[in-house]
């Protein structure tokens, strides 16, 4: 799992970082900041997880995120073939949601393990 969540620690970074010409680039840097920070922790500090307040936070980091993908759901329809999302901003924001998603659960599998350890 460390591996997995150093991978999405990467990707969540590198999703953070082209945001730079975005007109709403400052709010999906800070989205996708939030996975990195997640997914970092499950990667090199899993310990936090036992404690409650931090995993109170990460819950609501997923459930926020859960939010987002319903909110930004891809509305144009074949948004998942390249050709669309490759052109269309909002097919690509709600994919986006969808793929933090699973980072926080990649996190979360790791959180959940370090509470039962505790």
């Amino acid at each position: 799992m460390r591996i997995l969540n150093g991978v999405l620690l990467a990707l969540m970074i590198l999703f953070a970082a082209v945001q730079y010409n975005d007109p709403d680039g400052p709010f999906w840097a800070i989205v996708y900041g939030v996975g990195a920070i997640w997914c970092g922790l499950a990667a090199f500090r899993s310990g936090i997880f036992a404690s409650t307040p931090p995993f109170l936070l990460y819950l609501a980091s997923l459930a926020a995120a859960g939010f987002g993908v319903v909110w930004y759901w891809p509305t144009t329809p074949g948004w998942w073939k390249q050709e669309v999302w490759w052109e269309t901003e909002t097919a690509r924001e709600g994919m986006g949601m969808m793929i933090l998603v699973i980072a926080l659960l990649a996190a979360g599998l790791v959180a959940i393990r370090a509470r039962r350890a505790a």
